[in-house]
């Protein structure tokens, strides 16, 4: 009896350990089910972060396009710009050589008129000079002259 006694003891402490086992089990079922739903909940917010970083990368992607087009476009106008700016410059290069021709053909033209002018000019005075001078002997020839018939009548 006592044998039975000390198996039933051990029995029952074998069943108290057994459930105390189970009963941790329990628990520890249940953190492994808090820690799965928990990785499984880690999953889904990496999926969406991994799908958002990827549209998020989609986006950068094309906002580095539209940049990159929009620099080149920008560089291909400033390279219109100097161009035309090149063009004009030797456009107004050219005519402001054209000018300067021009007026250096004037200036001479202008020279030569004034020499002309001045040559005829002189040439007049020298006529009119002469001119005055026959004028001049004339008189004194018509005075002579009537001095003369005044002597004789």
């Amino acid at each position: 009896q006592q044998e039975k006694k000390q198996l039933t003891l051990k029995v029952e402490e074998l069943e108290r350990k057994i459930e105390t086992t189970s009963a941790q089990n329990i628990e520890f079922l249940q953190v492994i089910a808090k820690r799965e739903e928990s990785i499984h909940q880690c999953q889904l917010r990496l999926e969406e972060k991994t799908q958002e970083c990827s549209s998020l990368a989609r986006q950068l992607e094309m906002a580095i396009e539209d940049a990159k087009k929009q620099v080149e476009q920008t560089r291909e106008r400033a390279i219109s710009r100097e161009r035309a700016a090149q063009s004009k410059l030797l456009d107004l290069e050219t005519q402001l050589s054209r000018n300067k021709a021009e007026l250096n053909q004037l200036r001479r033209s202008k020279d030569d008129a004034e020499r002309r002018y001045e040559s005829r000019l002189q040439d007049l005075k020298d006529r009119l000079e002469q001119s005055e001078s026959t004028n001049r002997s004339m008189q004194n020839y018509v005075h002579f002259l009537k001095a003369s018939y005044d002597n004789v009548f």
